[in-house]
């Protein structure tokens, strides 16, 4: 993460917020998908930190987007709220995942009781008479 700020604090003086903040976007993006693919401890360990360069390196422009962008009086309320809805929507990952793992055992549990009725209740047809 501090790599990422670092990184991001220099490019973007280099070649300007928005493609700076559009090239962390799109990394940050690419990497989370590949991170949510891994099961190895090690390449969690490795592809872990260079998400996080991504992710989190881009808090390193937000306050010189903030003072670019707001007047000295509205830069500290900007920057709360700012900060602050990512907070809030963040905050139902958790939830969203749990929802998504709950989802994902009730369709296993959905299977299950499909085998069920199907060993209990449906009889063997094949090569039965169709009327």
């Amino acid at each position: 993460m501090a790599a990422g700020i670092f990184c991001f604090g220099h490019l973007a003086d280099h070649v300007g917020r928005r493609p700076a903040f559009f090239t962390y976007m799109i990394m940050a993006a690419i990497m989370v998908l590949i991170y949510s693919r891994l099961s190895d401890p090690i390449h969690l360990l490795v592809i872990g930190a260079v998400t996080g360069f991504f992710v989190n390196g881009m808090i390193g422009g937000y306050g010189a987007l903030i003072s670019e962008l707001y007047p000295t009086s509205a830069r500290a309320t900007a920057q709360n709220v700012l900060f602050n809805i990512g907070r809030a929507v963040g905050g139902f990952g958790p939830l969203v995942v749990g929802a998504i793992a709950a989802a994902i055992a009730l369709l296993a549990a959905l299977y299950l009781l499909d085998f069920l009725a199907m060993w209990l209740l449906i009889p063997e047809r094949r090569g039965a008479q169709l009327d």
